[in-house]
């Protein structure tokens, strides 16, 4: 495939799948975000020639300028409001995965290279996405062959692992950990009464939207579709600033390219960015970081191909290992504690994946309170998944 081509394939495709899932109910369900991962691990798998240094850099840029987008619209005072369950099942989530990621590093260092780094990525993964995953695996300066053959082993985990939230996870759950309660007819679910003022409640028609739609809940309206371009530009100009400033500052400390310092100030950057109202209200941030996620997710598909798990038995063992052993310890513990099973399930969904995949899950639990926590704690990952990603890899490596 011709260079332009394929990177002209990974930008609009996205859209093609969006105008599907808003007109094809089946397709709704499935969600753009594995629909465009399954896209581009088709393209990978036929016989179609792929520029796979292509990908990578369309993924690396895709993501980098994803961040900052997604972030700014993250009010991060306000997951602290959210229910106790929701807050504490997430922190678990999180304290599962370092302690299992941690042991992964051991059981499998003497089969799998880098394993150290790796732990860093399955952390990143699983506390905020595939986006993290690459995102820490640059900044580790992780082999390519590595990071395309755990990208892989990945997509089917968690493919593996979206089937089981699908279908019996709840009632698996609910044999353990006590019932979802509703919230108060009087109160917007899981959100403090002033929460519910600024920010009101997913109307129904949003359970099983991609995130790209549902997590635009609660933002104010600042006029019509020309401002809401507008303001969406300004979001997007304002990232590449952001990427821009913490390339020159690593230029400037290091002489060089540093890919922990500048993926640390990106994200550092952009939260302190969403303690600015203005910079937090601008409309359309979140959806065009959400597209440029998609495009990701079509970029990196391309170069999943799956004929080399064959030949990666030790890597895919590792993801196994973690995703497996995360999901089971965060659940023991959550229901221990007593927290419900639907909270138990969204905040996984949240951590495992992103907030693209919080509408359908929810949509399988027929729960459409969560939806709004599942999405906020979804981007709350997607930030300290960077932070809590590199912190275990340099520790692991001493």
């Amino acid at each position: 495939m011709p260079l332009a081509a394929q990177i002209v394939f990974a930008l609009l495709m996205p859209a093609l799948i969006l105008y599907g899932v808003r007109r094809v109910k089946v397709l709704e369900f499935v969600g753009a975000t594995l629909l465009c991962y399954i896209v581009g691990i088709l393209l990978a798998n036929l016989p179609v020639p792929i520029d796979e240094a292509v990908s990578m850099r369309t993924s690396e840029a895709a993501v980098l300028l994803a961040i900052p987008l997604l972030l700014f619209s993250t009010d991060f005072v306000r997951w602290l409001r959210l229910a106790r369950p929701t807050v504490l099942s997430f922190i678990l989530a999180l304290a599962s995965v370092l302690v299992v990621a941690t042991a992964g590093s051991v059981v499998f260092a003497a089969h799998v290279p880098e394993a150290q780094k790796l732990a860093g990525m399955f952390v990143g993964v699983y506390t905020g996405g595939t986006a993290n995953m690459s995102a820490i695996g640059l900044a580790l300066g992780v082999q390519e062959e590595v990071f395309i053959m755990v990208n892989a082993a990945d997509v089917v985990m968690g493919g593996l692992y979206l089937i089981f939230l699908f279908t019996v996870a709840q009632r698996l759950l609910l044999k353990f950990a006590p019932p979802f309660k509703p919230a108060p007819a009087n109160e917007a679910p899981q959100q403090s009464q002033e929460g519910a003022k600024a920010r009101p409640a997913v109307e129904a028609g949003d359970v099983g939207r991609p995130a790209a739609e549902a997590g635009d809940v609660g933002r104010p309206s600042t006029g019509g579709l020309l401002s809401r371009a507008g303001q969406a530009g300004a979001a997007l100009a304002l990232s590449a600033a952001v990427v821009a400033v913490s390339v020159g500052v690593s230029l400037a400390v290091t002489g060089g390219l540093d890919q922990t310092l500048i993926l640390l100030l990106l994200t550092t950057l952009s939260i302190a960015g969403s303690f600015v109202s203005r910079i937090r209200n601008l409309r359309g941030a979140f959806e065009t970081g959400n597209y440029l996620l998609l495009v990701f997710c079509v970029a990196i598909g391309t170069i999943a191909d799956l004929g080399r798990l064959g030949g990666t038995p030790y890597i895919f063992g590792y993801c196994a290992f973690v995703l497996v052993g995360t999901v089971v310890l965060h659940y023991a513990l959550a229901a221990r504690l007593g927290i419900d099973a639907d909270t138990i399930i969204i905040t996984s969904t949240a951590a495992v994946y992103s907030p693209a995949f919080v509408g359908p899950v929810a949509a399988a639990l027929k729960n459409r309170e969560v939806i709004v926590s599942g999405i906020t704690t979804g981007l709350v990952g997607f930030a300290v998944g960077n932070y809590l990603g590199l912190a275990l890899a340099y520790l692991l490596m001493g």
